[in-house]
């Protein structure tokens, strides 16, 4: 039987809820279409709420505490990268291939580091590499991807920074990008940007996975993994996709504003307290990666924003989808779409990303279509993108060159199995974040919740099935008991082989 080509297309702090398919009102056609022809999961967790860790979760199939980046800031040691899905799949015959935001390693880095996406290195590397980097044989890199920090100029940066200026227009794109053509937002790091759709970085990733496309013909197979950076904040959604959704018509939650006296302790801390570390550490945790509870008014601006920038990355995902046809690719293609983390998008007045996994930030898409796999299928068996890279060696053909901790989706997506009990996310948060240090530990299941801080015993759990919005915390309800004993000992049953101590950090995000 022949080995099926594999395309990961991710987004990058996505909310689970925010597509058609779903049920928000945001206009994605290509992967409803997807969702249309393959299965998705109502109930996929990411294995922790920011960009480092999971996605050397996804890489892995490893939990954070045993590959080591417990947090943003550590880099991905390279021999455990490179024993992923990427290394796995190309020693077992596969063309690998990474386009896109890869965040594996640190770019706002302390020093240099010698890594491709440390903002001291990546010049380094010269114009002619495309890799190796963490098992991919061929990448092509947008570093970083949020343009609250613009492309870096040449001679640094490396694929897409080279594309932004190397026509001399790159100046003119970072001053289109920073003007806003209004109306005003009222929230920081949101506004309607000038710069023209074709210049956008998520335009780049999807032109450049097409070529990819176009010169891997049927000689081997390949796995690529097109890694788009929005719709992470700066929301800042160039036109027309700006204009797609009317502020007036997007959903909001229904409980917008703080309640931390409902909460366990962290809730408040990590909101209100000073992040620990020097003037740079300070100055970006308090001002990229904090924003005040937004006025409606603000929050339906945003979310409309947040809706375009979701709908330009659907635009490229169904010209690469088109590519797929064209090129004679796509019936033996597995293509899975899917996210880091999510969004709080105004629940309980939060904006962002931080150590209280909402819904709305735990909980991302996973989408999967193509030969063998059941189409219109919704799945509500608690799964992780920790499950990615077992997956892929079930349909590669491949022999892992790690451990992994995943299980694969295939008996899932080919209605053969549905045993899945629970899935688990964790995270050691460092005080540089918020300012408390805090060792936090979640299972979900299909129906409920609960999430434990280890160092003070502090906790909070939810029946999602009645409480949708996590407005009653049972955690210490005695009628309860009985289901937090038996949550407490699905965190417990983690394999015991995290790593002996923290790794350090080597930078910031």
């Amino acid at each position: 039987m022949k080995r099926p080509n594999i395309l990961l297309i991710t987004t990058d702090q996505h909310r689970g809820d925010c597509l058609g398919y779903a049920g928000r009102r945001v206009k994605t056609p290509h992967i409803d279409l997807l969702a249309r022809n393959g299965t998705h999961f109502s109930a996929c967790i990411t294995p922790n709420v920011v960009c480092q860790p999971s996605r050397a979760s996804m890489l892995t199939g490893l939990l954070p505490l045993t590959h080591g980046v417990c947090d943003n800031g550590i880099d991905l040691d390279l021999r455990t990268g490179e024993a992923g899905f990427a290394g796995s799949l190309a020693a077992a015959g596969y063309d690998t291939g990474f386009i896109g935001k890869a965040h594996f390693s640190t770019h706002h880095t302390f020093e240099a580091t010698g890594r491709p996406e440390c903002q001291y290195s990546e010049a380094a590397l010269g114009p002619g590499w495309n890799g190796p980097y963490m098992g991919f044989e061929h990448v092509e890199l947008v570093v970083e991807g949020h343009n609250y920090w613009l492309p870096t100029p040449l001679p640094g940066g490396l694929h897409h920074s080279r594309w932004h200026y190397g026509d001399g227009q790159g100046e003119l794109r970072n001053q289109l990008y920073q003007k806003d053509l209004g109306p005003p937002s009222g929230a920081p790091q949101t506004f309607n940007s000038a710069l023209p759709a074709a210049w956008h970085n998520s335009a780049w990733i999807g032109d450049r996975t097409i070529e990819y496309l176009r010169r891997h013909g049927q000689e081997r197979p390949f796995c690529l993994w097109a890694s788009f950076p929005d719709p992470h904040h700066p929301f800042d959604c160039p036109e027309p996709w700006s204009r797609l959704h009317h502020p007036d018509e997007v959903d909001l939650p229904r409980h917008r504003s703080t309640d931390y006296d409902r909460r366990p302790w962290w809730h408040r801390a990590s909101m209100e307290s000073k992040p620990m570390g020097n003037a740079e550490v300070q100055a970006l945790r308090q001002n990229f990666s904090r924003m005040p509870t937004p006025s409606e008014a603000a929050l339906r601006r945003i979310t409309a924003n947040y809706y375009g920038m979701i709908s330009l990355v659907d635009h490229q995902v169904g010209r690469v989808m088109k590519a797929l046809a064209e090129y004679g690719l796509d019936r033996d293609t597995i293509v899975i779409f899917t996210s880091d983390h999510g969004e709080w998008l105004g629940d309980h007045g939060l904006m962002l990303k931080g150590p209280m996994p909402y819904e709305g930030l735990l909980r991302v898409a996973m989408v999967a279509s193509g030969p063998g796999i059941e189409a219109g299928r919704q799945v509500a068996d608690p799964v992780s993108t920790l499950d990615l890279a077992a997956t892929l060696y079930d349909y590669g053909g491949a022999s892992a060159l790690g451990p992994v901790h995943g299980r694969s989706l295939r008996p899932l997506l080919e209605g053969r199995d549905a045993g899945r009990a629970f899935a688990l996310s964790e995270w050691d948060v460092a005080a540089s974040r918020c300012g408390v240090e805090l060792k936090l530990r979640t299972a979900r299941t299909r129906d409920w919740k609960l999430t434990l801080e280890l160092d003070s015993g502090a906790g909070e759990m939810y029946c999602l099935a009645e409480d949708p919005d996590e407005m009653d915390n049972l955690f210490d309800d005695p009628g309860h008991a009985a289901r937090r004993r038996e949550l407490t000992d699905m965190i417990r049953s983690r394999p015991a082989d995290q790593l002996p101590a923290r790794l350090p950090a080597s930078g910031i995000a």
